[in-house]
């Protein structure tokens, strides 16, 4: 239920001495469940997901994700929920009867909305088509397939556990259950070639999947790939490739809605939008993240990250390993961070709207971006030109407190 528009928003003044915000309207509310185990870890993830050694504490899991949810419930009390999405790691290796257990134990606890989007997140390697039947019998309306490429000798540059043939299997089994499917695919990989990356999206264009993710693999910190780095294309060649990668999605007929995201008409991730459209999402799950806003405050959550550390949670009740309240210092930024990603945009009122903050509290760092040719001049949209977009860093920069 919205809360009536009766609460003022922050004087500019208010805003520079860094008090709490005021909003008078809550945002949408998402739930976001890590799934922390996979097959084997990727030399150049660093997602909080570990390699699964032994059987796999599933119901024990699901157990734990009910008391985490449990323990949120006062804090959103009354909210309805319009999409869940469950991530990893590899939700995929969860039995289809698991599935149906925990998503059944989170109907009843909480008000989803009947058209609520419902995301799974699966790898080729751990794909079974009664599986799948399975996720989408219980509920589950939408796939996410971690291809990343079709191409043998890639996916063994990058240590996944599937091959060619085992991403194109995978591709038919969840075109067949799902109408909602998106594929990952990566560029950019070790000793790739502008070729070989462009063959991997005509491949995935021949499936004609609603939505596509196409990613830049980047060396992350405290990974295998960081500490002995790979051969990887040069900056320019990378370039290169996102040009090109993004000319031929367009042509066909691909809207690139976010930095990496494009879609068919309609057919945009709407979990995801909400986040770029910095609404709220409560996180379950092992180092889940989560940001949740009330009248007078926001505040961000983090789970405890190991699985052991998870089930120590369970076992005493506290699953909140960090808790930190957004300043009025710390929301421009934050909501930048996450607006700006999106191509079109987002309303200068809804600035105001999520972060209860006056457009004066960004006047400056708006004259400098637009300055800069990085932001459109357009005084009633944040939208980030193409030059903005290829240098959002640089541009995020600029909201910094």
């Amino acid at each position: 239920m919205a809360l009536r528009k009766t609460i003022p928003i922050l004087s500019a003044a208010a805003a520079t001495r860094g008090a709490a915000p005021l909003l008078a309207e809550l945002p949408p509310l998402g739930l976001y469940v890590h799934f922390p185990w996979c097959v084997a870890k990727c030399p150049y993830c660093d997602f909080n997901s570990h390699a699964l050694r032994g059987d796999m504490p599933e119901a024990d899991y699901i157990d734990a994700l009910v008391a985490d949810l449990e323990s949120a419930l006062p804090l959103i009390w009354g909210r309805r929920v319009t999409s869940i999405f469950f991530g990893g790691g590899t939700p995929s290796l969860m039995s289809a009867e698991s599935f149906e257990r925990l998503l059944a134990a989170l109907r009843a606890r909480l008000t989803i909305v009947p058209d609520a989007e419902i995301t799974i997140e699966a790898n080729p390697g751990t794909v079974d088509a009664a599986r799948f039947a399975g996720y989408r019998a219980a509920g589950a309306n939408r796939l996410s397939l971690g291809v990343q490429s079709f191409d043998d000798a890639m996916l063994a540059r990058i240590g996944r556990i599937h091959d060619g043939a085992g991403a194109r299997a995978a591709a038919d089994i969840a075109l067949a259950r799902f109408d909602a499917v998106n594929f990952d695919l990566m560029y950019g990989l070790p000793q790739q070639t502008l070729e070989e990356a462009l063959s991997d999206v005509h491949i995935a264009l021949q499936y004609a999947p609603p939505h596509l993710s196409c990613y830049h693999l980047t060396l992350e910190p405290n990974t295998p790939f960081a500490e002995r780095p790979p051969a990887l294309p040069d900056p320019d060649l990378c370039a290169d490739m996102q040009e090109a990668i993004e000319a031929r999605l367009v042509a066909a007929g691909y809207t690139n809605y976010e930095t990496s995201a494009f879609a068919r008409p309609g057919r945009q991730c709407r979990h995801n939008l909400n986040y770029w459209n910095f609404g709220d999402y409560l996180g379950i799950g092992a180092g889940a993240h989560g940001k949740l806003s009330f009248p007078d405050r926001i505040l961000r959550q983090v789970r405890p990250r190991h699985p052991r550390a998870y089930f120590a949670a369970a076992a005493n009740g506290n699953f909140v390993a960090e808790e930190r309240q957004l300043t009025a210092q710390d929301l421009p930024f934050e909501f930048m961070m996450n607006a700006l990603r999106l191509s079109a945009g987002v309303a200068l009122a809804q600035f105001t709207a999520r972060t209860g903050l006056p457009p004066a509290a960004i006047d400056t760092a708006l004259a400098q971006a637009r300055a800069a040719g990085l932001l459109e001049a357009d005084p009633a949209v944040l939208r980030p030109t193409l030059r903005g977009r290829r240098y959002l860093n640089e541009l995020l920069q600029m909201f910094l407190p």
